[in-house]
């Protein structure tokens, strides 16, 4: 039998540590793969740190983590499109409620992943680059396109220009990156913000115009850039975004929608050990308060809100949607992008704690990733 090692999570607000775990087997409809490498994401340190309000139905002990890319190594039943050596990159569900199995974290040398939501990857794509596409390109289509979203058209090859256009808040992210390849790739003018570093970036990905998202005006300007047009709706990442969403659709025509990813508190200062409780009910004080009052806001300016969680597609047609019909064949063409950049800041299981808290310091227009 191979030796499999994971990084653990042996309870609520435990340290992270590395030990063996079982090998996992591939049950009908899942592959076991060989990890390579792993990003990481604000969702793998909140379990750790805030799991009590985030996902307190967790199994423990448990292995978190999404991003993950690597050899297929086993197959189960059912599996129709990988074979034992394929590349691919997935989204590893661990922590999603309908899935809450340690075999499934990415955090380990091999993790199960379901069949519908793995992507073979092209030869010329590096694991590592692959490694920064899953929980992004997720969270985005699940703002996009499920059906109690934005409900776009399915991205496609040659999909018709409807004439629509969608604002992204927070275009330069690890969800706005995506959010805007995949509203161009389903036939939508894309409008972003984002830092000016960060423009022509956003423009090689198919963005129409790009806003200083700290700019005085930028409510003003961006609601100019939108006079005349047809609106399909707003995706707002990052602090602060929710409230000029508002007031931008709500001077627009057409589906006043903003899908939110991030709530109006932060919990990134929330420790896990002492002053746990004093700084958690803080954070969720603030949500609640930061809530209500957007929902006023937008409530007065005839515009929904709704919050992203960026695992429901596993359970709906948006997931095989996104990785067995449109990403394949669009990471093999070069119409999709894996972004953003990657950093390669360790190799080994033991340098992801230090990858995370680097990451909870902040970081622009990059993925952090570990190697295995």
């Amino acid at each position: 039998m191979t030796d499999n090692t994971a990084l653990w999570l042996s309870s609520k607000r435990a340290d992270f540590t590395v030990a063996a775990a079982p090998f996992p087997s591939a049950q009908s409809g899942e592959i076991v793969i060989r990890t390579r490498a792993i990003a990481m994401n604000p969702m793998d340190r909140l379990v750790q740190t805030s799991g009590d309000l985030m996902t307190p139905y967790l199994h423990y002990p448990a292995v978190v983590g999404s991003d993950v890319a690597g050899e297929v190594v086993a197959v189960g039943a059912n599996v129709t499109r990988f074979k034992v050596g394929d590349r691919v990159v997935g989204f590893a569900a661990s922590t999603d409620k309908t899935r809450n199995r340690a075999a499934e974290g990415a955090f380990q040398t091999y993790v199960v992943l379901l069949e519908h939501m793995t992507s073979a990857m092209p030869d010329a794509l590096a694991f590592e680059d692959a490694a920064a596409l899953p929980l992004g390109i997720s969270t985005a289509a699940c703002a996009l396109f499920q059906r109690d979203f934005l409900a776009l058209n399915a991205p496609a090859k040659g999909a018709p220009v409807t004439g629509q256009t969608v604002l992204v808040w927070g275009g330069s992210t690890s969800v706005g990156v995506n959010a805007v390849q995949l509203a161009v790739a389903s036939g939508y003018e894309v409008i972003a913000t984002a830092s000016p570093r960060n423009f022509d970036l956003l423009r090689r990905l198919g963005a129409t115009a790009v806003f200083d998202y700290r700019s005085p005006t930028v409510v003003a300007d961006v609601s100019a850039a939108l006079r005349g047009k047809t609106v399909a709706g707003a995706v707002a990442i990052g602090a602060g975004s929710v409230r000029p969403c508002i007031d931008i659709l709500g001077t627009c025509k057409g589906k006043r929608f903003i899908a939110t990813a991030t709530p109006p508190a932060s919990f990134d200062a929330v420790p896990a050990g002492r002053g746990h409780w004093r700084k958690l009910i803080a954070a969720m004080a603030g949500t609640v308060a930061g809530n209500i009052s957007l929902a006023l806001r937008a409530r007065s300016k005839k515009v929904t809100l709704k919050m992203i969680w960026g695992s429901t597609l596993i359970s709906n047609e948006v997931g095989p949607m996104i990785f067995e019909t449109f990403l394949p064949d669009a990471l093999a063409d070069g119409r999709y992008v894996a972004a953003p950049a990657v950093e390669i800041v360790g190799h080994g299981l033991a340098s992801i704690p230090a990858a995370l808290e680097r990451q909870r310091r902040g970081v622009s227009a990059t993925k952090l990733v570990v190697t295995l």
